[in-house]
């Protein structure tokens, strides 16, 4: 259930211009300007020709959802092994990458969003997800960290984006890169890239998009007044959520489509259009069904058999494949699709959910149909003259996952010739299932001085002291916002340090915490937004990866197994954080499979717009992954200096990433300082978050000095001064070492 809007609610329900313009834009803590960032022209339409020499045609961008490089059991085949058709085909004709890594915390959307902006949270503005928690002065609201990508954070802050930029504006979108170069951008199931809710007030996705009074929000309010689980309720959302067609300004495709609004993008966005949702795109890809057939041959529907969209649970291999073939065929030369986790069993058409382990049937046949459907899509793109001499093909995983459950009755088994039976109880329990823990409990009965309800309102309801973000990284919101180093909030982070719960897997009793963060160390990791303070944490938790942490529904138990959940994420464990990443085409080496280069997901971007010639509008975090580029494929200068850039960006990527050494040792520090002292005696904890905060600062002004040569050089042609660029990586390493001599 990787897409719920808020993981507590998760237990209630499945779920240019025309001119070329120089541009400067405050994306992260300093301005870019200088570096390369110049907006090119809008293409004319149908000229899409991308890549060395022109060679790309197409572009197709495949999205997972927690598939797993690793095993999650040393005798059971992991997901990408029982997927050949796909492996083989990352390792034989390009470069999979199994040294890349995910953002904090480890979850869908930061994950996604990351890999799609090429930069880390704090300045796409989902430090949590998937979903916020923001105080609004009398409490607290929790929304979506899913929603298209001009809406609002909540109806009653219309000026504050969800995707907010550290200045407060729109985070830029992922297509105008193509769209201005004259490609149109086939987005489907990819997350904010789509509607993401059939809305129909002021800030709902079906008035920005088309409109109140229209057709579609009149279908939608009727839909959103049907009875609950019925066909009728659920038809707007088919209709409208989940696809859309970002087109080249004057593409004829987009014609009698929607305006495509981007009011804060950099060098403008006037005259472009889109398409959205099945109703437009559905007519368009299959003229003579009403449904697009996926390929395993079934239609495509939601799950009342409405052909349209199936819910992003529902978008197996098979479903997001044949919408992706679907739009190469009807002449959308770039694709970017999402495909749902096949750990969960998610019922017709992601109607359900329940959680496999490791090597069970239903989990072995998931993963052979999504195997099956990728052999499928190999062929027909071939058939069709897409193959790997003129297309792009890049493949990549939101984050890894900590399996949480006990062992199967038969522990030899390896799934796939003897499956591994997880159904039978254990010691009268399930063996599958992460442990569920009601914090607000756990607090109650460990630490009574520490206040679960704050005060009565006016009415006579509880106000809160506090809630968190339920997680097995969970984030701790106190309300009113109160000052970080205060009795109140010192008090209430050490006592959450000592929280201990029994686990019914093996009758111990767990400490909870495995690390903490304030806020200097919450901005070392990059989990801080300057551009919506109010849905910044007050601290993050880092516990026991076994564990979901939540306060909601106050019914949940103090600690029980919930077979519905098993696979979490979110947290700084290397089964979540290590992930990979596959790129075939033009222009990239055939290296096979290698752990050589560490990466993480804001390369992905820089990598991509490398190889296909197109210009950034702001510096990316990530850098062009240059080991598996040819030299035809990257600028004069970057292939000059090629050995100099790749020491640099190594050493950038340990400074500067969330699951670099400098974060991760710092890391440590925090959690030492968050556990000292007492009320009448916080020197200790004082200290060290100085020390955080003074790293913070060299490390930002170090990691802003070194991204402005790489991007320049990448994007701009800018000379490297070969001199400087040694200095800088050497600067790097001596301020990582400093910070992890100085770990506990």
């Amino acid at each position: 259930m990787a897409r719920a809007p808020h993981p507590a609610l998760r237990r209630l329900g499945s779920l240019l211009a025309s001119s070329a313009l120089a541009t400067t834009v405050m994306l992260g803590s300093a301005a870019v300007g200088g570096s390369a960032l110049v907006a090119t022209a809008a293409a004319a339409p149908g000229t899409c020709s991308l890549g060395p020499n022109g060679a790309v045609k197409h572009v197709v961008y495949v999205q997972f959802d927690n598939t797993h490089f690793r095993r999650d059991r040393p005798n059971v085949p992991s997901d990408l092994e029982q997927m050949p058709n796909l492996l083989n085909f990352m390792k034989d004709n390009g470069t999979l990458l199994t040294n890349d890594h995910t953002i904090l915390i480890s979850h869908t959307a930061g994950g996604i969003l990351s890999s799609l902006t090429g930069v880390y949270p704090d300045r796409h503005g989902q430090i949590v997800s998937n979903s916020n928690v923001r105080f609004n002065g009398t409490g607290f609201q929790f929304p979506s960290s899913f929603g298209y990508w001009t809406d609002p954070v909540v109806a009653n802050a219309p000026t504050v984006p969800n995707m907010v930029t550290p200045d407060g504006k729109n985070a830029p979108a992922p297509w105008v890169p193509y769209t201005r170069a004259g490609c149109d951008f086939g987005a489907v199931a990819t997350a904010n890239t789509v509607l993401e809710n059939t809305g129909t007030g002021p800030s709902g996705d079906i008035t920005k998009v088309f409109g109140n009074p229209s057709p579609q929000a009149t279908e939608a309010q009727q839909s959103a007044a049907a009875p609950p689980n019925t066909a009728a309720r659920a038809k707007a959302q088919t209709d409208f959520v989940g696809f859309a067609i970002h087109c080249a300004a004057g593409a004829a495709l987009c014609a009698s489509g929607q305006n495509d609004v981007l009011p804060d993008e950099p060098g403008g966005y006037p005259g472009f259009k889109g398409l959205f949702g099945a109703q437009e795109i559905n007519p368009i890809l299959d003229s003579t069904h009403p449904y697009v057939t996926g390929l395993d041959n079934n239609p495509v529907v939601d799950p009342f058999g409405q052909p349209g969209f199936p819910g992003f649970d529902g978008m197996s291999a098979a479903a997001s494949l044949a919408y992706t073939a679907e739009m190469q065929e009807a002449g959308v030369p770039v694709t970017f699709a999402y495909i749902s986790d096949a750990h969960d069993f998610h019922g017709v058409a992601g109607n359900t959910h329940v959680a496999f382990g490791p090597g069970s049937q239903g989990y072995v046949d998931q993963l052979k149909a999504y195997d099956d459907a990728f052999g499928v899509f190999f062929s027909r793109l071939a058939s069709d003259g897409i193959n790997k001499s003129n297309t792009m093909f890049v493949f990549t995983v939101d984050e890894g996952d900590h399996f949480a459950g006990s062992q199967p009755s038969n522990p030899s088994c390896d799934g796939v010739t003897v499956a591994c039976d997880w159904d039978s109880l254990q010691d009268n329990h399930p063996r599958v299932g992460e442990l569920n823990a009601n914090i607000d409990t756990l607090m109650a009965h460990q630490h009574p001085e520490i206040p679960i309800v704050d005060h009565l309102d006016q009415n006579g309801n509880p106000v809160y002291n506090f809630t968190v973000h339920g997680d097995d990284a969970p984030t701790f919101y106190l309300s009113g916002n109160p000052d970080v180093t205060s009795d109140r909030v010192r008090d209430f982070e050490r006592a959450t340090a000592t929280l201990t719960a029994h686990n019914p897997y093996t009758n111990n009793t767990d400490t909870l915490m495995v690390a903490m963060a304030d806020r200097p160390e919450m901005k070392i990791l990059h989990m801080y937004t300057a551009g919506d303070p109010l849905r910044d944490p007050t601290f993050a938790y880092f516990a026991d990866p076994n564990y979901f942490l939540t306060d909601f529904p106050s019914s949940t138990c103090e600690t029980c197994i919930n077979p519905l959940f098993a696979w979490n994420h979110g947290d700084i464990q290397p089964e979540i954080a290590n992930t990979w990443l596959g790129f075939v085409g033009p222009g990239i080496k055939t290296l096979g499979q290698t752990s050589d280069v560490w990466t993480d997901h804001t390369d992905v971007r820089p990598t991509m717009l490398v190889d296909l010639g197109l210009p950034t509008s702001y510096d990316n975090d990530g850098r062009a992954i240059t080991e598996v580029l040819n030299g035809n494929a990257v600028p004069h200068e970057v292939n000059l200096h090629r050995g100099v850039l790749q020491q640099l960006g190594a050493a950038y990527k340990q400074l500067d990433a969330p699951f670099g050494r400098l974060a991760l040792a710092s890391l440590k520090v925090s959690t030492a300082g968050m556990q000292t002292g007492t009320a009448s005696d916080d020197l200790a904890y004082t200290h060290l978050d100085t020390q955080l905060a003074g790293w913070l600062g060299r490390r930002d002004a170090l990691a802003n000095e070194i991204s402005a040569v790489i991007n320049g050089a990448q994007f701009n042609g800018t000379a490297i001064n070969v001199k400087h660029a040694m200095d800088l990586a050497a600067q790097a390493k001596a301020l990582i070492a400093e910070v992890e001599a100085a770990t506990p």
